[in-house]
């Protein structure tokens, strides 16, 4: 009996025919790239998120390079970042010619260190991107208090917490703008690449929408240069058939950590604040045996993967930083430490119980 670390297919078979008619009304309707699918994701998901505004875009990566651009972050500015995420939060910021500053996260959380923001911030920081990092929401309110006593902008990377929350507000709605990528094993994901941006503020959605639109509002009038990072209408339309499913697959999602959580001996659990709300877009577990456990867990027939193995300060493209070990503890910690085990909506939670009370385990 295998476990894989993913199963798209089995989702995608679980609402075929939902699906297929979507792609299907695109193909009909001949228009590939905007247009009625796309416009309409855009407002069921800012719905779905109670918030003003949403613009689609080609990925998440870009939606982060969009909303930091649209607030003006350039070269000479340093905007704080977690030195425990994906290379997309930091890459963002060097991709304008601004600097990345590493900030350690909280043991147990594994999202940004309120107290360790404080201490990074110069006359030069101009942002924040809190990264909701596995599906937990960062601590916000916090955040949020700090950036707005030092003037920053805070730019919420929601790319692994679709429809989490904090008090029952969804994470994407705190900041000044935030960013959401629909990679297809994301717990809202697209088939293909795709991301969105949203916001409150009615004047930076309608920049954010320019600058992905070559600079342009209509057609052939650009205002300035911009690019070419649109959410094409396949992707759009899949989105929004998977939408209507997100909430009761996100709880089964938080079904099969608790079956985890009560089966997995020797090995540190998320710590989740009281109100928080964790959609496990990744199970992680700590384990200073991490390798050991990898292979029992194999041996069991249960994939596992690694996020991440090497913080970002000392990856070969941030060496220039000149960083030494020690200087982020914590996420230094977590990369020897961290496993991340199979969670998707169609995992049955019966065969995953049988597995982790066999014998062997």
């Amino acid at each position: 009996m295998k476990v894989p670390f993913v199963d798209l297919k089995a989702q995608y078979l679980s609402i075929k025919e939902e699906i297929d008619g979507a792609i299907q009304s695109v193909i009909d309707g001949d228009l590939f790239v905007a247009g009625k699918a796309v416009t309409q994701f855009e407002r069921e998901f800012a719905n779905y998120l109670n918030i003003g505004h949403c613009i689609g875009c080609a990925n998440g990566t870009d939606a982060l390079e969009i909303a930091l651009k649209a607030l003006g972050i350039g070269p000479g500015d340093e905007v704080l970042v977690p030195a425990l995420t994906w290379i997309s939060t930091a890459g963002a910021v060097s991709n304008l010619g601004a600097e990345p500053v590493f900030v350690d996260v909280l043991p147990g959380e594994r999202t940004m260190d309120p107290a360790q923001i404080r201490e990074k911030i110069t006359g030069k920081t101009k942002a924040v991107i809190p990264v909701h990092l596995y599906g937990l929401p960062a601590r916000m309110i916090e955040i949020l208090q700090i950036a707005d006593n030092h003037n920053l902008f805070v730019i919420e990377d929601c790319a692994q917490a679709h429809g989490a929350a904090i008090n029952g507000q969804k994470v994407g709605t705190f900041g000044d703008i935030a960013t959401f990528s629909f990679y297809p094993s994301k717990n809202l994901g697209a088939y293909g690449d795709g991301g969105a941006i949203v916001t409150n503020d009615g004047g930076l959605a309608e920049k954010c929408r320019k600058i992905g639109n070559h600079g342009q509002q209509e057609k052939h009038d650009h205002s300035f240069i911009g690019r070419n990072s649109r959410l094409d209408s396949i992707q759009a339309a899949v989105l929004s058939v998977k939408l209507k499913y997100l909430d009761e697959w996100n709880t089964k999602r938080i079904q099969l950590a608790q079956t985890y959580s009560k089966h997995l001996r020797d090995v540190t659990l998320a710590v989740i604040p009281e109100g928080y709300e964790h959609v496990f877009h990744l199970y992680v577990v700590e384990s200073k045996d991490r390798e050991s456990l990898k292979k029992q867990l194999n041996e069991l027939g249960i994939e596992t993967s690694i996020h991440y193995s090497k913080a970002l300060p000392f990856i070969e493209a941030y060496q220039y930083q000149s960083h030494r070990p020690g200087d982020f503890p914590v996420a230094e910690q977590l990369c020897d430490e961290v496993l991340s085990l199979p969670i998707f909506a169609e995992l049955k939670k019966d065969k995953l119980e049988k597995l982790l009370t066999t014998p062997r385990f």
